[in-house]
């Protein structure tokens, strides 16, 4: 039984089927990621009670851990708030989303987004076939267990404004000026 948050982390091996669970800062605030062998299967922005210690910080990993793909990850997100990286072409799954046919094919249409847009959430539920089903892609969205990877934060209301987004609507509106204006960090 694994005794320390960094051995409950997994191994990060590719082979491991127990998956590698860090956070690391970003300027949206800690970001927890889960990894299983070269795949991410879920973000989440700022960890909370429970989930939070789940997430293993990066420098309580240990060497073993802190492979290859793990620094790529991190370097990658970094890159990218930072403004110097337009996409993170990190692979993900959303097979492991508990979702229906419906929620999935929001996020597959969502991940096409390209950087610096938007699409409405009107937009999103036409795309998918669903032409009333604006307030079922908000739903979706606020439910997406890769936000960044698949960029929900693009989606935006008809009318002005940012809309909502699973992290808060002042990180929503951080993004959206990171892509369209090329911000640098403070």
């Amino acid at each position: 039984m694994p005794e320390s948050p960094a051995e409950m982390a997994g191994s990060g091996n590719a082979d491991s089927a127990e998956p590698v669970r860090l956070s690391f800062p970003s300027p949206l605030g800690s970001l927890g990621v889960e990894i299983h062998g070269e795949t991410i299967t879920r973000v989440v922005i700022v960890p909370k009670g429970r989930e939070r210690s789940s997430f293993v910080p990066l420098g309580d990993l240990k060497p073993a851990q802190r492979g290859d793909f793990i620094e790529e990850v991190v370097g990658r997100f970094s890159e990218y708030f930072a403004g110097a990286r337009k996409r993170l072409d990190i692979d993900s799954d959303l097979r492991a989303v508990e979702a229906d046919g419906f929620a999935r094919r929001v996020l597959k249409n969502v991940a096409k987004i390209p950087y610096g847009r938007t699409r409405t959430y009107q937009d999103i539920a036409l795309a998918v076939g669903r032409p009333d089903g604006y307030r079922q892609v908000l739903a979706v969205l606020m439910t997406n267990p890769l936000p960044v990877v698949v960029p929900c934060h693009r989606v935006v209301p008809s009318k002005a404004g940012a809309g909502s987004y699973i992290a808060g609507s002042k990180k929503k509106q951080w993004l959206l000026k990171l892509e369209s204006r090329g911000v640098q960090l403070s």
